[in-house]
């Protein structure tokens, strides 16, 4: 009888994890840490892997950093699709794990967080690179236990465009993901930056090729249109799209030509990453989860990272210039974070034709 009853609960315990759906396992060591039963952090991915070397990854990893840290227990959930429907399963699969605080990596999260900060007002939520708002986009709200974490990509972007230039570029290309504003915000920056550096060196023309490929993935597609970039001359690619970088790396590694990464430092990649433009995820998310755990979380608040915050850098330890330096690096970071420099992004321009460039030529590619 015993033992008919321990099948019995294993059955409803198997039926009741595919019916909720929404999550892979755990990776090793996930979750470990003292205290009460299940995951007190949670983090839902993207539309991404955990793996990504990219937005997942650098938010994942602040995560772990912080929860090993202080020993609290967490877990990540990756949704079954990408929807609403499907985020919203995984932050209640999350929820009912014992989530205390969950973290939210994307735009995409957007509007399940403006339903779930009111279906479970007891939970808090870090959105990354986004605000709360509704299908339609006519109401935004940020509840107060949710705060919102957006980040000047387009200083990001800045660096990189200026950085590449100064090292002797002429010829690049941006190949994009989804044209969500966080991807615009870099490429704008991107050209931007290539502007300033070509100005400041007497450069007279910089030609630059501009594409948003429409997903965040590697394929053959993405690689094929990388590969011929390159064999049309172009120097240097900015990828900041997610895995469309590893198209883009693949590319780069049979023209032996350059990458630019995005996110996080993903010089670890491929010898072809010159540098990445980065964001301060890590550090980002775990700013938020010390506010929460010492009380005074920024609920109802957005939060915009930028140099100013230590939101944006490049990682001058792994990159490969040339002949760009620290000192140029340090120079045009703190014209960034004391508002010497100021940039258009997203909302003040409607493509990267309108930014108003006169050295840097833009080709858009369909």
């Amino acid at each position: 009888m015993k033992k008919l009853l321990v099948i019995l609960l294993a059955l409803a315990m198997v039926f009741s994890l595919a019916a909720c759906g929404g999550t892979e396992p755990a990776p090793e060591g996930e979750g470990e840490g003292e205290g009460e039963a299940g995951y007190e952090i949670a983090m839902i991915t993207d539309i991404g892997s955990i793996d990504d070397k990219s937005f997942n990854q650098g938010t994942w990893e602040g995560i772990v950093a912080y929860a090993e840290e202080n020993d609290i227990t967490h877990k990540y959930y990756k949704p079954t699709e990408q929807s609403t429907d499907a985020y919203l399963a995984a932050i209640q699969l999350a929820v009912d794990g014992g989530a205390k605080i969950i973290v939210t990596p994307g735009f995409l999260f957007e509007e399940p967080i403006f339903i779930a900060q009111e279906q479970y007002p007891e939970v808090n939520f870090i959105l990354i690179d986004g605000n709360p708002h509704n299908a339609d986009y006519s109401v935004f709200r940020t509840d107060p236990n949710t705060v919102g974490i957006l980040y000047a990509e387009e200083q990001s972007g800045y660096l990189a465009g200026y950085a590449a230039v100064k090292d002797g570029y002429t010829k690049l290309g941006f190949m994009g993901g989804m044209a969500v504003p966080a991807v615009v915000r870099f490429g704008y920056g991107f050209a931007q930056g290539a502007e300033a550096a070509a100005e400041e060196l007497g450069i007279t023309s910089i030609d630059l090729k501009y594409h948003y490929t429409g997903n965040f993935d590697a394929t053959p597609e993405n690689q094929t249109l990388a590969a011929s970039w390159y064999a049309e001359g172009i120097e240097v690619i900015f990828a900041a799209g997610g895995l469309v970088g590893n198209s883009v790396m693949s590319a780069a590694e049979a023209a032996e030509k350059a990458v630019i990464g995005v996110d996080i430092d993903q010089s670890i990649e491929s010898d072809t990453v010159i540098t990445s433009a980065m964001k301060g995820l890590a550090a980002s998310v775990q700013s938020a989860l010390d506010a929460y755990y010492s009380g005074s979380f920024p609920g109802g608040e957005s939060l915009i990272y930028g140099a100013d915050k230590d939101g944006v850098q490049l990682p001058m330890a792994t990159s490969k210039f040339k002949t760009f330096s620290q000192a140029d690096y340090d120079k045009v970071f703190t014209a960034l974070a004391d508002g010497s420099i100021v940039l258009k992004n997203d909302t003040d321009a409607e493509s990267a034709t309108d930014l108003g460039l006169s050295i840097v030529k833009i080709t858009l590619v369909d």
